[in-house]
């Protein structure tokens, strides 16, 4: 395979992913965004975690409710647990890396917040904790996952919302957890401000 034929393989790849995700997720996303949209009507906040380029995401999304969308409104109140530099760093030498998101969720985190956790395995030991923190904290949480779901999956409440990307390639599920967030984002602010 030369490389032009390696770029129209990966645009095929995504292309694929994001159908079967279209014939499975949709449900999924409108009632997670229902679920943030009523937590920020309520006066609670996002929480937002993962690692690598899920840290990313979970920043993204932050940003685009600190900042804003597509239209203009108001800030709403977003936290990446990612982005604290000597806050990680203190919580991963003093503890371990497991805790450094569970630790701030229980300093930040109050009962009607909601956690989105996003790790394209499912299986980061410190986003599980983080979904157990946001259990001890009465906070519901969303799940972007991919491949088994792995033990993020096996430790959500019924309460809980998993949206799983359909695919084993990292890559194609960081690319359709991207869409996920946009879509999120796209019916919050429906939600919150009409047309």
């Amino acid at each position: 395979m030369d490389l032009l034929e390696r770029v129209q393989q990966s645009f095929e790849d995504s292309l694929a992913t994001k159908l079967a995700a279209l014939d499975e997720l949709p449900v999924l996303i409108t009632e997670a965004s229902q679920l943030i949209t009523n937590a920020l009507m309520n006066g609670h906040k996002i929480l937002s975690c993962g690692n690598g380029g899920s840290a990313g995401d979970a920043q993204h999304f932050s940003s685009e409710m600190l900042n804003r969308y597509e239209m203009e409104r108001p800030s709403l109140p977003a936290i990446a647990l990612t982005t604290d530099t000597p806050t990680i760093t203190s919580i991963a030498n003093d503890y371990s890396f497991d805790m450094i998101f569970s630790k701030q969720i229980h300093a930040l985190g109050s009962e009607g917040d909601i956690l989105l956790a996003i790790s394209t395995s499912g299986d980061s030991s410190n986003v599980v904790r983080a979904i157990e923190a946001a259990h001890d904290r009465n906070m519901k949480v969303i799940a972007l996952t991919g491949k088994s779901g792995g033990t993020m999956a096996e430790n959500l409440a019924i309460e809980d919302i998993e949206i799983r990307v359909p695919s084993d390639s990292t890559a194609r599920i960081q690319e359709t957890h991207l869409l996920i967030i946009h879509c999120l984002c796209d019916l919050i602010d429906h939600q919150l401000l009409g047309q």
